[in-house]
């Protein structure tokens, strides 16, 4: 999803660390489709709106990365991958 290295969420440039849109079982696909992001330690992790601690922050990039993958495949294909559509929450 990302061609800079740069904190997707705020545009920080230090101590990046690489934040898979989808987890779990859904990891290795995330990797396969390039579908994550850099963020710095507050959006990912100790911010209050981190990405691991906000429900609309997580919300939002995974939406992101559905848009991003649709860009080349179908919904269909997304949701036999990723199991759900977070296009229409």
């Amino acid at each position: 999803m990302q061609t800079k290295q740069v904190c997707y969420l705020c545009g920080r440039l230090v101590n990046l660390e690489r934040h898979h849109l989808y987890f779990g079982a859904n990891r290795k696909p995330s990797e396969k489709y390039g579908l994550w992001v850099w963020l710095c330690p507050d959006c990912h992790r100790t911010g209050k709106q981190a990405v691991h601690r906000d429900y609309q922050t997580n919300l939002r990039l995974k939406q992101a990365g559905q848009q991003a993958f649709e860009r080349t495949h179908t919904r269909e294909e997304f949701m036999r991958i990723f199991g759900r559509n977070y296009l229409e929450v």
